[in-house]
């Protein structure tokens, strides 16, 4: 009894690892509260970019074409606002070509087979099957296709030469949406960018820490726990890569944020590389976590390697996003890469060496996400594993 109580952490240590969790807290506290200011803002921007341009839209096509009531004009404009970030400049095609395709089928369908109940459908359901025939699976063309043909094929007995108008609404309704939303409210593509990277950023640093706590814990399920959160990353992976598609949208289009573009245009070679380092995280988590049902022993410096590669992940979103040169990124890479080298020198069992490969990959690849050439990054990271097992 006298041993068990001698292995139990002493008061200062408990005392040290509630002031590390406390510190935690408050960090993350403090960046969630950030990423929610960043977030109102750009829902903010969005909401006023889609009254600005509802309101001119309507007051064009109204004042300037003499359209009497213009209702596609800002209904077309909003759809364009609130596209994906990325994919306004295709909303706007998608609008043109369905209005397009419901005109001409519905024209010439009711030309041919007349008015009434009937007729609707037939012309609704090949207007639509056309759309799909044609564009595969997108929403806007279909809706615009189907949309279009019900009017025309409702009105037309009523109502003649719909046709020319519609087309009128759509025109201005998307180009007043895409100035709108590229000159005069532009979002700011690096915080969409920040916003979005930061989940990812936060899982992998967090997880990496946790598989080390796990290690050093000797707790195998704490550690198939870290594994589990980083399998379901590819949500927030595919948000981070729609961001960097919208991101590249404004910087093309949007005269006040071309000077934005070698900062978006750095984030997008750095995700070429990123999404690779996610995975060979989540395999580097898989190999400890077999360790540990295996209970293969780990050195203290194959521990410290993993939480100094979660803090280069980290800093290389922080110095990205200050538009810094990644030097303090590329220590701790080196440095991770030196303590792994340090942990094979000890020896390792199998998994272990395993997890000391995984760690030198995602090393080499976190140096290219930075900057470096492919070669450059493999070779600093063999020097540093070298002599580290010096």
């Amino acid at each position: 009894m006298g041993a068990d109580r001698d292995d139990r952490p002493g008061p200062d240590t408990i005392t040290e690892q509630a002031k590390d969790m406390t510190a935690r807290a408050r960090r993350r506290g403090g960046e969630a509260g950030r990423l929610r200011l960043r977030h109102l803002e750009i829902i903010l921007v969005v909401a006023v970019q889609c009254g600005l341009a509802a309101a001119l839209s309507w007051a064009i096509a109204h004042e300037v074409l003499d359209r009497p009531a213009p209702v596609f004009a800002p209904s077309a404009a909003v759809g364009t606002i609130v596209a994906a970030l990325g994919q306004r400049a295709k909303r706007t095609f998608e609008l043109m070509l369905g209005v397009g395709l419901g005109l001409l089928l519905s024209d010439l369908l009711v030309l041919y087979i007349g008015f009434g109940p009937w007729q609707i459908g037939l012309v609704v359901t090949l207007a639509i099957a056309v759309a799909l025939l044609l564009t595969g699976r997108s929403g806007a063309v279909v809706a615009q296709a189907g949309s279009t043909a019900v009017l025309i094929a409702t009105l037309s007995p009523t109502s003649r030469d719909l046709e020319l108008p519609r087309i009128l609404d759509a025109v201005v309704g998307s180009v007043v949406g895409l100035v709108v939303g590229a000159l005069l409210l532009p979002i700011n593509p690096m915080r969409v960018l920040d916003r979005t990277a930061a989940p990812v950023v936060e899982t992998l640093g967090a997880q990496l820490r946790e598989i080390a706590h796990a290690l050093r814990q000797r707790d195998p399920d704490r550690a198939m726990r870290a594994l589990d959160q980083l399998r379901g990353m590819e949500p927030d992976l595919a948000r981070l890569h729609e961001a960097l598609a919208g991101a590249k949208e404004v910087v093309t289009i949007s005269p006040p944020r071309w000077r934005r573009r070698q900062d978006v245009e750095r984030y997008r070679r750095g995700m070429q590389h990123f999404d690779r380092v996610a995975l060979e995280c989540r395999e580097l988590v898989r190999w400890a976590t077999t360790s540990l049902q295996y209970d293969e022993p780990a050195p203290e410096e194959l521990i410290a390697a993993l939480e100094r590669l979660a803090q280069a992940v980290q800093l290389l979103h922080q110095e990205t996003r200050r538009g810094q040169p990644p030097e303090q990124t590329r220590q701790a890479v080196l440095d991770a890469a030196r303590l792994a080298g340090q942990a094979r020198a000890r020896g390792l069992n199998s998994y272990g060496d395993a997890m000391v490969t995984q760690l030198r990959t995602a090393a080499s690849d976190l140096l290219r996400a930075s900057g470096y050439e492919p070669e450059t990054a493999n070779r600093m990271v063999r020097e540093a594993a070298q002599g580290g097992s010096a």
